[in-house]
């Protein structure tokens, strides 16, 4: 239970980067998506860090 708690957790925060970063980059109308890719890579590099401290501590 406590790997698929953390599997929706990793899912939750790239759709609420990748929204955001949509969101920014329609706003400021930006011609490349560079708010979404800097949103998507921060979430993923934080989701994973946030995975190993949660590992590790077993």
């Amino acid at each position: 239970m406590k790997y698929s708690g953390m599997a929706f957790q990793m899912i939750g925060t790239l759709l609420v980067a990748a929204f955001a970063g949509i969101k920014l980059d329609a706003y400021f109308e930006t011609e490349n998506p560079w708010f979404t890719i800097v949103f998507l890579l921060v979430g993923v590099i934080g989701s994973m860090v946030l995975t190993i401290i949660s590992i590790s501590k077993k």
